[in-house]
């Protein structure tokens, strides 16, 4: 009897010992430290539920990581500050929930489920095993006495994602949150999954109640596209359900581009890429064997904009992250857009019978389209041509300090949209990657569950996606379809402009612009007058609103 319990009285030994050694580097607690030298935010969460628990109860183990050349790579310090961790606090969507109840009132059951079961997933599968109502408005999740308030507030966090079993990933049973986790299996058993194997277990088991696991899945765009495939209810005029909209299909657009010969990675190389060498996976055990490959938790995609935001309103919002967390995010934002995610270049440029023609291309280097996600992003082409008096001979796609581009249709009129361009010739036009949704009457719509088609998608294509074998859920619609310079991985657009008795030399600047939240997307919300959007408004009217530079070129003509 002595000898079996021996080896159970040295684990706890040493969680005692090493407990208090991290208290003393300042890091554990409350599962706070954010790594990196004592950059702390708010205290992380460590909630527990019979099936989840918070963000801290994880860092407590998983801070403090270094990869081979010193680089702090803890798993906390880089998730905190994401769209990732801030899903349910983002103010965007608290107000977009918001609007959707309101306009469609008698689906405020049916939205509330759907929209936490990836922004507030936790809760609301707590709330499903439990048996109890998934609300995320007015007494629900957001809710500050709700008891899986903080639950859902700890947003895609890592009892989330690492719990995900590998059943009908990839397929339609997993598309829209419908990932499955395991809920018979109790503390502390439950398999969190990652991707190595012969993994350290009862330390693991002891601290947080989870067991690790090898799962491949956990390296599978597949598992992403439980969420980043998203198809939502269509309701016509009088709220009646009629069918559904391929509201965001990422995975799909990535799977389509693969299949076709395009970029051959996965989701997690580019938005959790690989540390430098390996790396001690956890501060604890103190003996545990470095890893590798180790992905990083950066997480960033192109939404530099709520990012930012979120930073300037951090206390507002909630976040747990701290000012030095949330530059390094924007940082590595930066980088994914200027580095991976699409490229100009000028293909020719002449001057024939006085007369300016350029063609510029665009390739697009991410995996999928570009913009992808919600239909609120877009991306376009400013371009200006100048004489050699500085005089500007023609501007397409000007960028305004509001947020609206000028010449741009939708931002005139909401009503109306601007079309895809193979030649430009006129201020009044612009060429805009982005998708327009049609409502069940043929009208342009900014409600989520009013679309029912795409009057038009543009958005650049990832290498490899054949338009003309696309499924309809993915498809190019407009007349960037029948556009024989838009393909797969780029397009080319064509400016010509008038230079008689212009002085030369005409010099062409190009840029490739972004946005994550597009102007009329913007203030079609602000007409509703729910408490969220209110509050919305609050952070968004002051935000500085100018584009990302995705690429720039420029040339000199004769």
């Amino acid at each position: 009897m002595k000898n079996s319990i021996m080896p159970f009285l040295f684990i706890v030994a040493f969680f005692i010992l090493s407990d208090t050694a991290f208290a003393r580097m300042g890091g554990g607690g409350g599962g706070g430290g954010g790594g990196g030298g004592g950059m702390t935010g708010t205290t992380l969460t460590t909630f527990t539920t019979a099936d989840f628990s918070g963000s801290g109860v994880c860092a407590f183990c998983h801070s403090a990581l270094q990869d081979s050349s010193g680089a702090d790579v803890s798993i906390d310090a880089h998730w905190r500050s994401t769209m990732m961790a801030n899903s349910a606090k983002d103010p965007l969507w608290q107000a977009k929930i918001s609007s959707e109840v309101n306009r469609n009132p008698a689906l405020a059951a049916v939205i509330e489920e759907k929209c936490s079961r990836c922004h507030m997933g936790m809760a609301r599968y707590q709330a499903i095993t439990d048996g109890s109502p998934v609300s995320v408005l007015g007494s629900g999740f957001l809710n500050t006495s709700h008891p899986l308030h903080e639950a859902a507030m700890d947003g895609v966090s890592c009892t989330l994602c690492h719990q995900i079993q590998d059943l009908g990933l990839g397929t339609p049973d997993s598309f829209t949150g419908q990932y499955v986790i395991d809920t018979t299996t109790v503390s502390p058993y439950r398999a969190a999954f990652g991707p190595y194997s012969d993994p350290v277990a009862h330390p693991m088991e002891m601290h947080s109640g989870f067991s690790p696991v090898e799962g491949p899945q956990i390296s599978d765009s597949a598992l992403c596209g439980s969420c980043h495939t998203l198809f939502t209810p269509t309701v016509d005029a009088n709220g009646t359900v009629i069918g559904e909209f391929p509201e965001q299909t990422t995975y799909l657009e990535w799977e389509h581009g693969m299949t076709g010969g395009g970029i051959s990675m996965t989701c997690q190389n580019c938005h959790t890429p690989d540390a430098a060498g390996a790396v001690v996976i956890s501060n604890r055990p103190m003996w545990l064997a470095a890893r590798s490959p180790f992905g990083q938790h950066h997480l960033v995609g192109g939404n530099r904009f709520m990012v930012n935001l979120i930073k300037t309103n951090a206390s507002s919002i909630g976040a747990t992250a701290d000012a030095s967390h949330f530059d390094a995010t924007i940082a590595r934002t930066d980088s994914l857009l200027l580095n991976n995610t699409a490229s100009l270049s000028v293909v020719s440029a002449s001057i024939s019978q006085d007369v300016l023609s350029v063609a510029l291309n665009v390739q697009n280097e991410a995996g999928h389209k570009f913009p992808s996600g919600i239909p609120a992003r877009r991306a376009w082409l400013h371009v200006t041509i100048r004489d050699a008096r500085n005089q500007v001979v023609l501007e397409s796609g000007k960028p305004l300090a509001d947020g609206s581009i000028a010449g741009n249709n939708a931002d005139a009129n909401s009503a109306h949209y601007e079309p895809h361009y193979d030649l430009i010739t006129s201020p009044t036009e612009v060429q805009i990657y982005e998708p327009i949704m049609l409502d069940s009457d043929d009208a342009v719509t900014y409600t989520l569950l009013r679309a029912a088609a795409y009057a038009k998608d543009n958005r650049l294509l990832p290498a490899g996606f054949d338009k003309a074998t696309a499924a309809p859920d993915i498809a190019v619609w407009g007349s960037a379809a029948g556009d024989a310079n838009f393909i797969g991985g780029e397009d080319t657009v064509t400016y010509r402009a008038n230079v008689y008795r212009k002085r030369r030399p005409l010099t062409v600047t190009a840029e490739l612009l972004y946005q994550s939240v597009s102007y009329p997307f913007a203030e079609d919300l602000r007409e509703d007058g729910a408490e969220q959007v209110t509050r919305f408004f609050g952070f968004y009217d002051p935000a500085d609103k100018t584009p990302r530079v995705v690429s720039q070129v420029q040339t000199s003509v004769r």
